[in-house]
Order: C-alpha cells, then structure tokens, then sequence
C-alpha cells in the first residue's frame, strides 16, 4: 500500500515548511508578547498565505481556496510538527461556523461567520440537561413563537465557556406534540439579556470551565433559527460531526507525545535522563505505534472525504482511538513527573502545548474529561457495535416520544 502523498503534495509540504521556518516562533520584540497575541498575529499571516480558514469564503474572512483534504491534511501535520497555533480553537470555529457555512442562511453566514473567526465573539453550546445527556433527544427545554420572537424556558448544563459567552447555539423542544427527535430546533440565543442565569461548576482542575444555564423567558429572534422548525437534531449531527473531528485528528496526539519525548529528555532518573530509561523507552514506543495506527486511520477518513464519500463511523473511531490515546500520554507524564505529579493543576500553556509540569497535570486531568465531549466513549461505542459491526440495539435506550 502506497501512504506517500506524491510528488505535486510533497512539495506542497515543503512550502508549508519553509513559511513555518519563516514565521514561526515569532522572533525578536513579538515574541514578548502574550501569547494569545503572539497567535493571533500568526494567524493573521497564515490566513494571507492561505494555509487557516481555507474553506471560508474571502467575504467572510477565510482565504477562500479550493477544497482539498490531503493539503489541509498536511498542514495540520506541519503545523503540528512545531506546535504552530491553528485556526483559533473554540466551540464557536471549530463547530458553529462550519455549521453555518453547511446549514445556515446567507445572512447568518454574513452575520456570525468573519466575527467568529476573528475572535471578535464567543459562543457556547445549549445541548445537555441534567436529564438528558447521552439521550440528547430527550431534551425538555421549550421554545413558543411568540409574534417574531421565540420565548425560551429551561435549563442547560455542562455549558463550556457561558461565562465569557456572547451567543449561543443552542437546541430547543419547539414541536412538543411530534416524536422527540423531530421535535427539536436549533435556535441562536445573545447571552447578554435578562432571564439568563449562569453557574459555574467548579472543576477538579480549580478551574470552572463549565456551566449551568437557566433560561426563563429568554428572547429570540423568530429567524435566529439554523435550518427549519424541528430540523435542528439534523442540524445538531452537523455540528456534532465537526466536533468529533476536531478531537479526533491524529496531528494533536501526535504533538502532545512530542512534548512527552521532550519532557524525558528534560527529567531524569537517578542521575540520568529519562528518556534513557529503558521502561520509558518501551512507553513512547507503545504510544508510537498507537498513533500511526490512528493517523493511518485518519488518511482513511480523508481519502473518502477526498473521493466525496461518508466516512460513515470512521471520525467516531477515531475520535474515541483519540481520547484513550491522548489519556494514555498522560498518564506517561505523570510517570515521569513522579512527586511532582502532587502538584497543584494549571491551565499555562494549555491548547498548544503544556509548557510547565502543572500544565501537564491539567492535561492529564483534560484528558479525562475530553472522553464525554462529543459523546461519550461508552456512547462511541455503542454506535461503532450498532453501526459499524451490526450488533443488535441497546434494549435499554428510551426511544419514546417526550411527553
């Protein structure tokens, strides 16, 4: 089997080395400055050169290039190699704009999509309850057109970011008599409005990443609606889908065990350095062989991207392959911290690369939590048995309609 890319796309690789040796780390006074600022003005440049937002149309902020999987492939592999920020990570680019570019109405994209992108805006995700989770679909939260406006009454949970949050995406029950899939819309909600009630929940981390939100007589306007009444679980799959793929991509494990690698050279072991250590050495060589196995499971996925096809349960294998892996690098760090491990969590340097060995404690402690985001993995595998190998249905699923 040929894995290579050819040579038209190694040279496109070679490109995409060259700007990367150019541009980054930045040098000289900006590389004093923060880092938010020191990626953002990345970014910026990345965007110019055409390697971030590639399929965002120039009029809202992408560079606008062809479709082609194999190069964006590649630049998640270089730009991972030396851990160069991507597109700006969070619920709002990574699931909500490539919502709207697949589902949205041309005004959405024109409204929501270059502020997003830019950073100018945050949004967060209204899906779970406290009484549905895994069973999304059992959701209660109730929508009413009232006049132009939708009014709002329920209660979300585990709410990533409501905190600084401007907007909302959020699913709503607004066709209670249908069945409790087709009963749903996807319904856009401004934060900032009398009725909406945050409450943090505090993280074993110390941090309070996530949320409860009230909504009670919240106000929407009747067209911050993506796709038609009672399409949003449809809509929902959409952005589901671009969630899974965002955890799932092989380039993010690849470059936490680089910073493993690193970190055994930094630390030692009675006197010498730990990536000496012969147990050590058989630990990064077992998370090596893990990771090309889902990286080739990965040229799988896009390969059918690229022939148009469905990747079918492919991301979701590869997102769940994903989440155990990057636990398993963890716990490796752990080992290698050995006391140190005792020591108090820290969010510095986290979503690049940790760059303390508090941060690699918060890693550790991510990576426990990132198992549930996008469905659990006890749900992933559940729809892999379902799904990929035909084993009968969970006879325990409630699959009746909401009353």
């Amino acid at each position: 089997m040929d894995l290579s890319y050819g040579e038209e796309l190694e040279g496109f690789r070679e490109e995409v080395r060259e700007f990367l040796g150019e541009t980054w780390p930045l040098q000289g006074e900006e590389a004093e400055l923060p880092n938010h600022q020191q990626a953002a003005l990345f970014r910026g440049r990345a965007i110019t050169r055409g390697y971030l937002c590639r399929n965002i149309p120039q009029k809202y902020g992408g560079c606008e290039q062809e479709p082609d999987v194999l190069k964006a492939q590649i630049i998640r592999e270089e730009f991972g190699r030396v851990f160069a920020p991507g597109e700006a990570r969070g619920i709002g680019t990574m699931m909500l704009v490539p919502t709207l570019l697949e589902r949205g109405e041309e005004w959405q994209k024109e409204k929501w999509v270059p502020e997003t992108i830019r950073g100018e805006v945050q949004w967060c995700q209204g899906y779970s309850e406290p009484d549905s989770g895994s069973d999304l679909a059992s959701l209660k939260t109730r929508g009413e057109l009232d006049g132009n406006e939708w009014v709002i009454n329920g209660q979300k949970i585990w709410t990533s970011g409501a905190q600084v949050a401007q907007f909302m995406f959020c699913l709503v029950r607004t066709e209670p008599d249908a069945s409790k899939h087709a009963g749903i819309s996807y319904l856009l909600i401004d934060m900032n409005q009398p009725g909406i009630d945050i409450r943090p929940l505090r993280q074993m981390t110390g941090t309070a990443d996530f949320n409860e939100v009230f909504l009670n007589d919240v106000r929407t306007p009747a067209d911050w609606i993506v796709g038609k009444r009672g399409e949003g679980w449809q809509v929902s799959r959409t952005t589901l889908k671009h969630e899974r793929n965002s955890i799932g991509a092989a380039s993010q494990t690849r470059a936490l065990l680089a910073g493993v690698i690193k970190l055994a050279q930094e630390t030692t072991r009675n006197g010498r350095p730990a990536i000496e250590d012969p147990n050590v050495r058989q630990g990064i060589a077992k998370l090596e062989g893990y990771i090309r196995a889902h990286q080739y499971s990965g040229y799988r996925q896009f390969t059918k991207d690229a022939k148009g096809e469905s990747a079918g349960i492919i991301n979701m294998m590869n997102k769940l392959v994903s989440t155990n892996i990057g636990h398993d690098v963890a716990r490796l760090v752990l080992d290698l911290l050995g006391d140190e491990g005792l020591m108090g969590a820290s969010h510095d340097g986290l979503g690049v690369l940790p760059r303390s060995h508090e941060a690699w404690i918060s890693q550790y402690m991510y990576s426990l939590g990132i198992a549930i985001a996008g469905g659990t993995a006890n749900i992933q595998r559940n729809v892999i048995a379902e799904r990929g190998l035909g084993l009968p249905r969970d006879a325990a699923a409630n699959r009746s309609p909401v009353k």
